[in-house]
C-alpha cells in the first residue's frame, strides 16, 4: 500500500488521535479473530445438525434441522459483513458475531414451538425492535442512566466471565457428569486433575502467552495462540488425541490441530432469506410476546454490558462514565441481529473476545475491518481456520480477562448498598454463563437496596423501568404459565 493510501486509512479511522498505528490496527484485528473464529464451529454445533435423525438433532415443530456446513457459511457471512460496517459506522474495534445464550435460546426454546425460519424470523423481530430503541435514543438514556459503580462491575463481570469461557472451553474446569449426587458442580479437569493432552496444551499456552504478556511483549498475545497452536499441531500428531465429539472427554474439544489436506472451500448460503413471520399466526399473542420480550432482554443488556467492558478497557469512556457515539454504535449493532435473523445464523452482537484485540492495542475500526474481512475469506478457507484449537485459543480469554478484571480498583466497595450489587453483577455473569443476568441482578439489587436505604430519589427513573423488567425476565416462565394457561 502507498504511503498516500496508509495516510488516507489513518484519517478516516482517526488512528493517531486514538493513539494507535495501523501495524497495531492489523495485528489487534487478527488476534480478535483468532480468539472468536471459533463461533463459525460452535454456532452450527449449537444450531444446526449432520441428519434430522443424528444425535442431538435440533428439530422444529415440523422435524426439520438447519445443515451444519450451511449455519458455518452464514455465521461468517454475518459477522464478517457487520463487523466491517460497525467498523465503518461506530470506528470501534468491537467484532460482531452471533450471540451465544441467544442462540441456545432460539435452539432449545423457541423452534421446537415453531419452524426454523418462523424461529428467525422472531429473531428478526427482536433485531427491529432493538434499532428502534436505539434510534429513539431510549438505549443510550438507559446506558447514560447506570451508575459508574455498576458500569465498572459490569465490567470487571465480563472479564470474570471470559477468563471462565476460557477455562471451560480448555477444560481446565468441567462440569461434574453425577453432579446431583455431588456438592460439587464443577471441577477441575477429569477426576480433579489435568488428565487430557488438550488441557495441558491450554496450560502451556496459559503460561506463555502470560509471560508474553508480562514482559511487555509486542504482540504477546498473538504469539501465545501461535506457539500454543504450533505445540498442540505436535502434540496432535504424536499421540493422536482426536476429537471430544462428547465421548471422549480426552479429546479435543471442537476442531482437531493438524495440517489440513485442501485450504479452499465454496460456502452454502442458500440459508439467507430463509425467514418468515408465520409465528404470529402458528402461537398465540401471549407465547409471542414472552418469546420477543426475552430475546430483547437478553439482546439489549449483553450488548450494553459488552460495549461498557470493551470502552473501559480501550480507554473511551470519559470522566462523566459515557462511550462516546454510543447512539450509533447501538443503532448498528441492533442491526446486527436483523441480519443474523434474516441469514438464519441467530442474532449477532459485539463480542466480549474484542477484548483479545484491544488488549494488543486496537483502538479504533480499522482493526474491526480486518477482523470482518478474516470472517468473509473464512467462508472459503474453511479447513484453514480450524486449524487452531479452541485449547490454544482459551489463554488469550484468560489472561484477558485478567487484564479486564483490575478495573475493579475503581470501586467504592465501603457502603454495603453499594457493595452487594457489585458483587451480584460480577458473580452472576460467569455463574450462569449470562451478561444479561448478571446485570439484571445487579439492577434489582441496587434499585431495592437504594429504596431500603432512603436513597430512592438518587436512583434514575429509567433505573427502576429496567429493574421491573428484569424481574419480569427472571420470573418469564411462570408468567408464561400464567398468562398462557
Amino acid at each position: 500500500m502507498s504511503t498516500y493510501g496508509v495516510a488516507v486509512i489513518e484519517r478516516f479511522f482517526r488512528v493517531a488521535e486514538r493513539g494507535s498505528t495501523v501495524p497495531r490496527e492489523l495485528r489487534g484485528g487478527l488476534v480478535t479473530f483468532v480468539t472468536m473464529s471459533y463461533i463459525i464451529v460452535l454456532n452450527p454445533l449449537i444450531l444446526g445438525s449432520f441428519a434430522a435423525d443424528g444425535p442431538g438433532a435440533k428439530a422444529d415443530v415440523t422435524g426439520a434441522v438447519l445443515s451444519v456446513p450451511q449455519v458455518a457459511a452464514v455465521t461468517a457471512l454475518v459477522a464478517g459483513v457487520m463487523t466491517v460496517i460497525f467498523g465503518l459506522v461506530a470506528n470501534y474495534p468491537f467484532a460482531i458475531a452471533t450471540g451465544l445464550g441467544i442462540n441456545t435460546l432460539v435452539a432449545v426454546t423457541i423452534a421446537p414451538l415453531v419452524t426454523w425460519p418462523e424461529a428467525m424470523g422472531l429473531v428478526v423481530v427482536n433485531g427491529l425492535v432493538i434499532v428502534l430503541l436505539a434510534v429513539t435514543g431510549f438505549r443510550t438514556a438507559v446506558f447514560d442512566a447506570v451508575p459508574p459503580e455498576l458500569k465498572a462491575a459490569i465490567a470487571v463481570g465480563i472479564g470474570l466471565f471470559i477468563a471462565f469461557i476460557g477455562l471451560v472451553d480448555a477444560g481446565f474446569v468441567r462440569r461434574i457428569a453425577d453432579a446431583a449426587n455431588t456438592t460439587v458442580p464443577v471441577g477441575l479437569g477429569i477426576g480433579g486433575s489435568i488428565a487430557s493432552w488438550p488441557t495441558a496444551v491450554f496450560v502451556l499456552g496459559l503460561l506463555v502467552t502470560s509471560l508474553l504478556v508480562a514482559r511487555g511483549v509486542r504482540a504477546g498475545i498473538l504469539l501465545g495462540v501461535a506457539v500454543t497452536t504450533v505445540v498442540a499441531i505436535v502434540v496432535e500428531s504424536v499421540v493422536r488425541v482426536g476429537p471430544s465429539m462428547g465421548t471422549n472427554p480426552q479429546g479435543w474439544a471442537l476442531s482437531v490441530p493438524a495440517l489440513p489436506d485442501s485450504v479452499f472451500g465454496v460456502p452454502d448460503l442458500s440459508l439467507v432469506g430463509a425467514v418468515s413471520f408465520g409465528a404470529f399466526a402458528r402461537l398465540d399473542v401471549v407465547t409471542v410476546a414472552l418469546l420477543v420480550f426475552t430475546l430483547v432482554l437478553a439482546n439489549f443488556f449483553d450488548a450494553m454490558g459488552t460495549m461498557t467492558a470493551l470502552g473501559r478497557q480501550a480507554g473511551f469512556v470519559g470522566k462523566d462514565g459515557q462511550l462516546p457515539g454510543i447512539g450509533r454504535a447501538l443503532i448498528v449493532e441492533g442491526a446486527g441481529a436483523v441480519a443474523g435473523g434474516a441469514a438464519s445464523s441467530s442474532s449477532n452482537t459485539v463480542f466480549v473476545e474484542s477484548a483479545s484485540g484491544i488488549a494488543e492495542g486496537a483502538r479504533t475500526g480499522l482493526a474491526n475491518v480486518v477482523t470482518g474481512v478474516l470472517f468473509l475469506l473464512a467462508m472459503f478457507f474453511t479447513p484453514l481456520y480450524a486449524i487452531v484449537p479452541i485449547e490454544a485459543a482459551a489463554p488469550a480469554l484468560v489472561v484477558v480477562g485478567a487484564l479486564i478484571m483490575r478495573q475493579i480498583s475503581e470501586i467504592d466497595l465501603s457502603e454495603f448498598r453499594v457493595a452487594l450489587p457489585v458483587f451480584l453483577t460480577i458473580v452472576v455473569m460467569p455463574f450462569t454463563y449470562s451478561i444479561a443476568n448478571g446485570i439484571g441482578a445487579g439492577f434489582v439489587s441496587w434499585v431495592l437496596l437504594a429504596a431500603a436505604t432512603g436513597r430512592a430519589r438518587s436512583v434514575h427513573p429509567l433505573m427502576w423501568v429496567v429493574a421491573v423488567a428484569f424481574v419480569a425476565y427472571f420470573a418469564v416462565g411462570p408468567l408464561r404459565a400464567l398468562l398462557v394457561g
